[in-house]
Order: C-alpha cells, then sequence, then structure tokens
C-alpha cells in the first residue's frame, strides 16, 4: 500500500540557498506525526512542499503514490487539506462562506453547493465550535477566531489529509488543548491523516504519536517522543537545558492522551 505521504530525497531552496535537503519521510494513512524543530530548521518548508505550495529543487512529493506535480489543484485538494499558520483574507466574507470555501473541490461545477455539502459545511461548524461566528465577516475575528475558522473550513473540506501549520499559535490554553483533542478525534474517529507544525515540544509529545524533529534543513529524529525528544537531543536540537522542557511520562500499558 502507498503511503499517504511521501517525500523522497526532498530539497526545497529559497534564492539559491537549501531550506531543507535531501529530506526522506514517509507518512502512512492513518498517522498522527508532529513536526518540531527550531525556528529555520525547515518545518514549515517541508509541508509547502508536500502541501504542492513550493517547488522542489530535488527530489519528489508523492501523495497516495501519485506525484504531487502531476495533479492539479482541485486534484490536490481532495487529497490534501491546508490550515496556514498566518491567516489572510483579502475581501469580506461571512464565517459560513469561509468554512463553505472548504467544499470547493467537491462542488458540483455548475449547481454550487450540493445538500450533501451544505451539511459538510453545518456538520464543520459544529464539530470546531465557531457557531457563535456565525454571520460576522470573518477579517474582523481575532486572530485566534479566524484560526479556528480555517480549521472548521478545513473539516469541511473532508480529505483524507490533513496538514497544519502552527495551528494552536494564535490560540488561548483552552484552546489549544481542545485543537488537540479535535485533531485526535478527526484522526482517531474518522480515520484522517494528521500532519501538524508544532512549536511546542510538550502538545506535540501529548497529542502525537510520531515525532519528526528537524534541524538545519535535515530530519534530526524521527519515532515516538520517548526516542525522538530525549535530553541529549532537546539540548543539541533547541539548544535549552532539558529540565525546563516538560514532557509527559508514559505509564505502563497506558496511550499518551
Amino acid at each position: 500500500m502507498s503511503a499517504a505521504v511521501r517525500v523522497e530525497r526532498l530539497t526545497v531552496a529559497y534564492r539559491g540557498r537549501p531550506a531543507i535537503s535531501g529530506v526522506d519521510l514517509a507518512i502512512d494513512a492513518g498517522e498522527r506525526v508532529a513536526l518540531v524543530g527550531p525556528n529555520g530548521a525547515g518545518k514549515s518548508t517541508l509541508l509547502r512542499a508536500v502541501s504542492g505550495l513550493v517547488e522542489p529543487a530535488a527530489g519528489t512529493v508523492e501523495l497516495a503514490g501519485v506525484p504531487i506535480g502531476g495533479l492539479d489543484r482541485w486534484a490536490v485538494a481532495r487529497r490534501l487539506a491546508v490550515v496556514p499558520q498566518l491567516p489572510s483574507l483579502p475581501f469580506s466574507t461571512t464565517v459560513e462562506q469561509v468554512v463553505a470555501l472548504g467544499r470547493l473541490p467537491h462542488e458540483h461545477p455548475v449547481r454550487g453547493l450540493r445538500p450533501a455539502d451544505r451539511a459538510a459545511v453545518a456538520g464543520a461548524i459544529e464539530r470546531v465550535g465557531v457557531g457563535h461566528l456565525l454571520g460576522r465577516d470573518a477579517r474582523e475575528l481575532s486572530l485566534g477566531e479566524r484560526q479556528l475558522v480555517l480549521l472548521a473550513m478545513a473539516v469541511a473540506q473532508a480529505s483524507p489529509v490533513l496538514v497544519l501549520d502552527e495551528p494552536t499559535v494564535h490560540l488561548d490554553l483552552r484552546h489549544q488543548v481542545e485543537v488537540m483533542e479535535l485533531l485526535v478525534d478527526l484522526n482517531e474517529r474518522d480515520g484522517t491523516t494528521v500532519i501538524a507544525v508544532l512549536h511546542d515540544v510538550g502538545l506535540a509529545a501529548r497529542f502525537f504519536p510520531r515525532i519528526v524533529v528537524l534541524d538545519g534543513g535535515r530530519i534530526a529524529a524521527d519515532g515516538p517522543h520517548a526516542e525522538a525528544l530525549t535530553p541529549e537531543r532537546i539540548r543539541e536540537v533547541f539548544g535549552v537545558d532539558p529540565e525546563l522542557v516538560r514532557l509527559p511520562v508514559r505509564t505502563t500499558g497506558s496511550p499518551i492522551r
């Protein structure tokens, strides 16, 4: 069976300077994977390459065994939904209209939204908990509220792979935890493959079974948090005292949730 996402020998450069170099990574359908690392490590660049938003200088990206370069944007969107780090909206639009954009890859080209599409939009609004924002201009929302609306749009998109770039960066503590729990639910109940860039290694370790550590544009570690985020690696990659980093402790036979 093909991996949901596979990159091989991937190099992406900006102005001739590599942001990631020679990266190999395979993520199977149904996995929940966090990408962590210091600023400039290449996390967001890797996510953008997986999403088809940047052109690799070398290497390949495949979605479910299909090279991403051979897919048009709607075909990519049916396979993969993206929640960006810094949401911006160029024109006035209501919250429900933003969420409905998630159905564009699926809607009929002439008839527009069908009943199934409208049901998907309503379900996403309820699942993410943004119903109290309906009717408001999305540009007037706080950054955290806007982030939740874009997450609802991605949920409405119902693609088998969901990638998120710092989904909790603008959220307060309660909403951070709620978003992490939603991602776990999407993964475990719906079977959605979830790939998220996170700065908070504590959140990553608590909610993601697999941690990929990037450093200097390369993968420094890949595995469960107890293997990927050892004290030595935290000191080496992040340059901080590992005693200052609070990670969950797994008790025998109990999953981290």
